[in-house]
């Protein structure tokens, strides 16, 4: 099996009543019950989620630190073990190819992406090594997430470990069970969010472990149809959905996953040249629809019937009680409160 493929868990997680469905190349659940009632539980206490669409790799070498920092839009170099960022790697005309999670650790660096996009990534680095000592490995951990505003002590009683306080995208060893685990704070819903690395023989244990919390925590497993909503309602871009190799850095928004004061890195020029012009022409934003029937993916946006816009990702938004959506518009009718057809 690779980690681009099936979860260890599918055959549970069937067994259990969910239903798969395919997330990134991975067959992962879709939802275990009822997509809304999910999508509630992490808003209103915590959900459990099967992250196998997830893949990881790692960087090792005594030049990886130099190298990253010239390949990725975020500052690596000033990373302390136990510490991460988000970042996006480029090509060179500004347009993304993959986007990241990296974590520092002490001689090394982890990195966490969309299971399709890990080769990818990998391949798009390894391109660039020419003499520098790097080496890059893929890594067989799946992950477990937990999210929403109880998430924090249901992982703290699943693993029967007090959590240190941590901020987005720190990250820690224990163990569960005696299998080794990595914990990591990052959200994926807009919730309060943590991550539990674990190989695959420990993962059925975490899970059934965190299962077993389920009542106290008032906590849901949940599938990919909540996280869909719950990622549209907090404007959170999926790569594949609002990012792609035709989308700019800026166009995004993703002013968290780029350093304007790290230095060179491919890419950077464009990135730069936009950012001096003070804007970028098509810019991605939130949309409420006065409709019931969320509009598809690629459906087109007119203004003064004239075609100004493309929607990416649309749902029935169970938070707000309308049907929402994600679109990349142009800059000239990008202000709040424009209405668009």
């Amino acid at each position: 099996m690779t980690q681009a493929g099936r979860s260890p868990l599918a055959d549970y997680h069937v067994s259990q009543g969910a239903t798969l469905g395919e997330y990134h190349g991975a067959a992962v659940p879709a939802r275990f019950s009822n997509a809304r009632e999910e999508h509630a539980a992490v808003r209103q206490a915590a959900g459990l989620f099967d992250f196998s669409h997830r893949s990881k790799f790692v960087m090792t070498g005594e030049h990886r630190v130099r190298f990253l920092q010239g390949m990725v839009t975020n500052d690596v170099k000033n990373l302390a073990p136990g510490h991460g960022t988000y970042a996006t790697m480029l090509n060179a005309q500004g347009h993304i190819l993959a986007d990241l999670r990296i974590y520092c650790a002490e001689d090394r660096f982890l990195f966490d992406t969309d299971a399709d996009l890990r080769d990818k990534a990998m391949q798009s680095l390894k391109r660039y090594i020419i003499a520098d000592r790097v080496t890059l490995e893929p890594l067989a951990l799946f992950a477990l997430a937990f999210q929403g505003p109880r998430a924090r002590p249901l992982l703290e009683k699943t693993l029967h470990i007090d959590l240190p306080p941590l901020e987005e995208f720190d990250h820690f060893t224990s163990n569960y069970a005696g299998f080794p685990v990595r914990v990591v704070r990052t959200s994926s819903t807009g919730e309060e969010g943590y991550e539990v690395w674990v190989g695959e023989k420990g993962l059925a244990g975490v899970w059934g472990a965190a299962c077993g919390q389920a009542p106290t925590y008032d906590m849901l497993p949940c599938g990919t149809e909540a996280l869909e909503s719950l990622r549209i309602e907090a404007g959170i871009p999926r790569y594949g959905a609002e990012l792609a190799e035709d989308t700019l850095l800026l166009e995004a928004g993703l002013l968290n996953a780029v350093s304007f004061t790290k230095g060179c890195y491919l890419g950077q020029e464009i990135v730069e040249r936009a950012r001096s012009r003070g804007h970028v022409n098509w810019k991605l934003v939130g949309l409420t629809v006065d409709a019931a029937q969320p509009p598809a993916p690629g459906e087109k946006l007119t203004a003064a019937e004239k075609q100004i816009g493309e929607i990416t990702s649309a749902c029935a938004s169970p938070t707000l009680g309308k049907t929402i959506a994600l679109a990349y518009v142009r800059r000239e009718v990008a202000e709040p409160g424009t209405r668009l057809v």
